[in-house]
């Protein structure tokens, strides 16, 4: 009796110890870290993109989190400037993937700003980069044989649209190139010296 009751007490300490160390600590650090200045909380159609690029389980495939050059080839790619725990602020839950079966997005709206190239990009990846290997979106739009005058026509090279029709991004494409447009971490790090550079 006197063995379980150690084996007991043992498994429910290493338990808490690894919540406290694992969960709490992070949690509590990362609280009480101030945003960088640049850094806004997401807009209700940024929100409403986020939750699209969860439930498409985009993570799989694409990290957030650009390197230190001490710790990979991130910098050579022209990923933007390294990433820091205030960059996170407003994230919950955390996006920072362990794949980069397509490249990492935390700079995504500094490298591609255009709204009209991942409309096309989300439509057919492999019309806007030859070799891609992410999958057609097409779910995301909707053909119609004519534009209504609120819609959002996507732009397509010849061959990529369906004969005869206009391709239009319904409110999901919308929202979800929202939020890629604020994937934006150009600007210093906070506490970051006056004038330093950004990578």
């Amino acid at each position: 009796m006197n063995t379980f009751r150690v084996f007991f007490a043992g498994a429910v300490s290493t338990a808490v110890f690894a919540f406290f160390v694992l969960a709490y600590l992070p949690h509590r650090q990362l609280a009480a870290v101030a945003p960088s200045d640049g850094l806004r909380p997401y807009a209700d159609s940024e929100l409403a993109g986020r939750a699209i690029y969860i439930s498409m389980g985009c993570m799989y495939c694409h990290s957030q989190q650009v390197r230190d050059p001490l710790f990979g080839t991130d910098q050579a790619r022209h990923w933007g400037r390294p990433s820091y725990p205030e960059d996170y602020r407003f994230d919950f839950p955390h996006l920072l993937g362990t794949m980069r079966t397509g490249p990492d997005l935390m700079n995504i709206a500094v490298r591609q700003p255009s709204r009209a190239w991942h409309y096309a990009h989300l439509y057919q990846p492999r019309a806007i980069v030859p070799g891609s290997l992410m999958p057609s979106f097409r779910f995301l739009f909707v053909a119609k044989d004519r534009a209504d005058m609120s819609d959002e026509v996507v732009d397509l090279p010849e061959g990529a649209a369906p004969a005869g029709k206009v391709v239009v991004a319904t409110d999901d494409a919308r929202h979800l190139v929202d939020y890629l447009l604020s994937l934006n971490r150009d600007f210093p790090r906070s506490g970051a010296a006056p004038g330093a550079a950004v990578h």
